[in-house]
């Protein structure tokens, strides 16, 4: 499976690494790391998240309080959101 990045879920994961890096130094690459382990996880068993609407799935981060939005149509998995779950859920709607 081929996984995408919609821009803004691009820019919401790199904006969250910065801000973790600049708070304790190597917590950014942490937060890479986790985020970098549910997408294998998504890319091997793409129906593994909770399904939230008809369409999309999220899968929650252990360590940090964010989820994956995502959705899997014929080999492709686009990741709409790396969502920070104190944010109003459903923002990212317009992006799918």
């Amino acid at each position: 499976m081929k996984i995408e990045f919609h821009s803004e879920a691009r820019f919401e994961f790199f904006d969250a690494s910065e801000y973790y890096e600049n708070q304790v130094v190597g917590l950014g690459d942490e937060f890479i790391d986790e985020v970098e382990k549910v997408l294998d996880v998504i890319e091997q068993q793409p129906f593994a998240g909770i399904k939230i609407t008809d369409t999309e799935r999220r899968f929650l981060l252990s360590r940090f309080p964010y989820g994956i939005i995502y959705s899997v149509e014929n080999d492709l998995i686009t990741i709409f959101a790396v969502m920070n779950l104190k944010r109003k859920p459903g923002y990212w709607e317009p992006r799918t």
